[in-house]
C-alpha cells in the first residue's frame, strides 16, 4: 500500500476540493425546508429534483394545486418542500411535503409580523365553537379569531364576512402548539383611548340618554349606540322587572329607547345603562300582598328546580319544586305547568332586602295529610302498596290521598332481623299496616306491620328477676345455646358461663340438644328496653340455696342432682349443732 505524504500537488488539491463539494451537497437533514426544481409534471405527480439527493422526490399533484390554487405550475419552477424522510425504508423513495413546508414558512412569516406589530391580510373560511377560522392571504396559514374579537359590536351573523379580505392583528402566538390568535376588533376600533376618555367625561351616573339605538344583543344583554360616538350595555337584568330569557324577546335592531346611566368604568372605558330604572319598581307594591294568603299568579318561566311566576307585571316570585305537590318528591315542574298558566298560590316568604318572594302551590290546596288523619287516626289499619324500597325502609302509597307513608324494617317483625325481613317484600306488593304516627305539618306518616300481631314480648309482663321460665333449645354454638320460650318466637342466647355452676359443665354446651326443654331463671329484665337475660346457672344457685335452707340432715341432698349440694348440707348440719 502506497501512502502519499505530499498533498501540495495540484492533483491533490483538486481531489480535496472534489471531496469537500461532494460532502457539502449531501449534508441534508430531515425536518428542514428545502428548495427543489420541478423536472416533470404528470396527471398524478410532480417530480422534484433537490440538490444533494440521490433520487427525485414525488409530490401529489392535488397537494400542489391546493397550495397554489389557480397559479399554473410548470417545469423548472422552484418549489419549497418539507423533508420528512431522506429514504423510505420500504420503497427507497424521498418523502417530502409541500403543504407542511407552506405551514412552517407561513408560521415564521406571521411570527415576524407579530414581533413587528404589523397588520396582516386574511379571510374567514369557517366557523367553529367560540369563534372563526381565518386564512392568511399570502401564505394560507390558518389562525383563530374569538367571537369577541371579530367586531367592536355584537353581530347576529358572521356570514357577510366570509370570503372578504380583511385586516387582522396578531395578539398571541403559541410556538409549541403552533397556534395563532388574531383580532379584527383591534384593527377596526376607530376610537382611540384618549378620545374615548373624553367622551366618557360627558356622562355621569344618573344621566338620562334619549333615543339610543339598538345595535346588537347577546345572551347577557343588549348593546345600544349613543349619539354615534359610543356603545353602551344594558344587562339582561336591567332590561325589565319582568323575567326575560333573551333581549331579542323585547328588542329589534334599529329601535330607539331611552336609557339611564347606572355605572361608568373608567378603566375599561365602559358605560352600563338601565331601562327598568326609568319605571317604578313593582316591589314597592309588596305591601299589597301578605304572607300566608292565597293569590293568583301567572307562570312566566319553567325551570328544572321550579317555576317563576308574576303576581303582577314585573313582580316576580319563585315557586320551588318542593312546594308543588304534597305527596310527590322530586317532581318535574314541566309536568305540572306551562308558560302563561294562571295558578293559585300562597306567599310563604318575602325578603324585602333582596327583593325576593317565595310562593307555594301545594299550600293553596287542601293538605291531604290532614284529611288522611281525620279519616285514619293513629292505631287505625289500612291497606297500601309498596311504592319503593330503599336500604332498611320501604315507602307505601295511599292511593286515595296520593301520598306516601314510611315503614322501617325494624317494624316488620318482632323476632326476625330487620335486614332479612325486608328482603321478603318487593315493589308493588299490597299489605295491611297499622298507623303508628302522623305528622301533618311535616308531611310524615309512619306505618308498622308487626304491630298488627300480639307482641311476643308480652310473655314477660309481670315477670321479675329469679322467676323460672321453661324454654326450648333452638341451636347451639361455641358462645352458648340459643333458646326460645315455649309458644313464642323470640330467641335468647344463654352464654356458656351461664349454663352451669360447675365450670367444666358450663363449657360442655354440646350436652344440650336442639329441641330439649329446660327450666331457666330470669337474670335480668327490662320491659322498656325489651331486653331479657336468661341463666341456667342462676336457677341452680337459687335451688341450691333453697335446698340448703330446708334440708340440713345427713340424709338430705343425696337424691338432688347438684354435685356440690351434699357438701353444703353437711356444713349446714354442723352449724345447727
Amino acid at each position: 500500500m502506497e501512502v502519499y505524504k505530499d498533498i501540495s500537488s495540484s492533483q491533490s488539491q483538486k481531489f480535496k476540493k472534489l471531496l469537500i463539494d461532494n460532502f457539502s451537497k449531501t449534508k441534508i437533514e430531515e425536518g428542514k425546508i428545502l428548495t427543489g426544481t420541478i423536472t416533470k409534471i404528470t396527471e398524478k405527480h410532480i417530480y422534484l429534483l433537490i440538490d444533494g439527493m440521490k433520487s427525485e422526490a414525488l409530490i401529489d399533484i392535488n397537494e400542489a394545486k391546493s397550495i397554489y390554487n389557480e397559479k399554473k405550475i410548470k417545469e423548472n419552477d422552484k418549489l419549497e418542500v418539507y423533508l420528512e424522510k431522506i429514504e423510505d425504508p420500504k420503497t427507497g423513495e424521498v418523502i417530502v411535503s409541500a403543504s407542511k413546508a407552506q405551514k412552517i414558512r407561513g408560521f415564521y412569516t406571521l411570527e415576524k409580523a407579530f414581533e413587528a406589530g404589523e397588520i396582516i391580510k386574511g379571510k374567514f373560511i369557517s366557523k367553529i365553537k367560540g369563534g372563526l377560522i381565518g386564512s392568511h392571504v399570502d401564505t394560507g396559514t390558518l389562525f383563530f379569531v374569538p367571537g369577541s374579537q371579530v367586531d367592536t359590536k355584537v353581530l347576529k351573523s358572521f356570514d357577510h364576512l366570509f370570503g372578504v379580505e380583511l385586516d387582522f392583528k396578531i395578539i398571541k402566538i403559541d410556538k409549541i402548539r403552533g397556534n395563532i390568535l388574531c383580532s379584527r376588533r383591534e384593527v377596526i376600533s376607530s376610537v382611540k383611548k384618549e378620545d374615548k376618555a373624553k367622551i366618557l367625561e360627558k356622562y355621569k351616573v344618573g344621566d338620562i340618554i334619549k333615543n339610543a339605538v339598538v345595535k346588537g344583543y347577546s345572551s347577557f344583554g343588549c348593546f345600544f349606540e349613543v349619539n354615534n360616538e359610543i356603545d353602551v350595555l344594558v344587562h339582561l337584568q336591567e332590561i325589565s322587572y319582568s323575567r326575560i330569557n333573551h333581549p331579542d324577546e323585547v328588542f329589534t335592531i334599529g329601535e330607539r329607547h331611552d336609557l339611564k346611566v347606572i355605572s361608568i368604568d373608567n378603566e375599561k372605558m365602559q358605560i352600563s345603562c338601565s331601562i327598568k330604572a326609568l319605571t317604578p319598581d313593582p316591589f314597592e307594591n309588596i305591601s299589597n300582598y301578605e304572607a300566608g294568603k292565597t293569590y293568583k299568579a301567572k307562570v312566566i318561566k319553567v325551570v328544572d328546580y321550579g317555576a317563576f311566576c308574576e303576581l303582577q307585571a314585573g313582580l316576580t316570585c319563585l315557586l320551588h319544586s318542593s312546594e308543588i305537590s304534597w305527596g310527590r318528591k322530586n317532581v318535574s315542574p314541566s309536568k305540572f305547568f306551562k308558560v302563561n298558566d294562571e295558578i293559585n298560590c300562597v306567599i310563604t316568604d318575602v325578603d324585602r332586602e333582596k327583593k325576593r318572594i317565595a310562593i307555594s302551590y301545594k299550600l293553596a290546596k287542601e293538605n291531604p295529610y290532614e284529611n288522611f288523619e281525620k279519616k285514619y287516626p293513629v292505631n287505625s289499619t289500612i291497606k297500601c302498596k309498596i311504592s319503593n324500597i330503599k336500604d332498611l325502609a320501604m315507602y307505601l302509597n295511599i292511593e286515595e290521598f296520593d301520598i306516601d307513608g314510611f315503614c322501617h324494617a325494624s317494624d316488620l317483625s318482632y323476632s326476625a332481623k330487620p335486614e332479612d325481613e325486608i328482603k321478603k317484600y318487593k315493589k308493588g306488593d299490597e299489605l295491611e299496616v297499622k298507623i303508628l304516627e302522623i305528622k301533618s305539618k311535616e308531611q310524615k306518616i309512619k306505618f308498622g306491620v308487626k304491630q298488627l300481631k300480639d307482641d311476643p314480648f308480652n310473655i314477660f309482663n309481670g315477670k321479675k328477676v329469679n322467676d323460672i321460665l321453661t324454654v326450648k333449645v333452638v341451636s347451639t354454638n361455641s358462645k352458648g345455646i340459643m333458646v326460645s320460650p315455649e309458644g313464642n318466637d323470640l330467641e335468647f342466647l344463654i352464654k356458656k358461663n351461664d349454663l352451669a355452676i360447675n365450670v367444666e359443665e358450663s363449657r360442655n354446651y354440646n350436652r344440650f340438644q336442639v329441641g330439649d326443654r329446660l327450666d331457666v331463671a330470669i337474670a335480668d329484665i327490662s320491659l322498656e328496653k325489651r331486653k331479657v337475660s336468661l341463666s341456667v346457672k342462676l336457677l341452680e344457685q337459687n335451688l341450691n340455696a333453697e335446698a340448703v335452707s330446708k334440708f340440713g340432715s345427713d340424709a338430705s341432698g343425696k337424691n338432688l342432682p347438684f354435685s356440690s349440694l351434699s357438701e353444703k348440707l353437711g356444713k349446714k348440719k354442723k352449724e345447727d349443732k
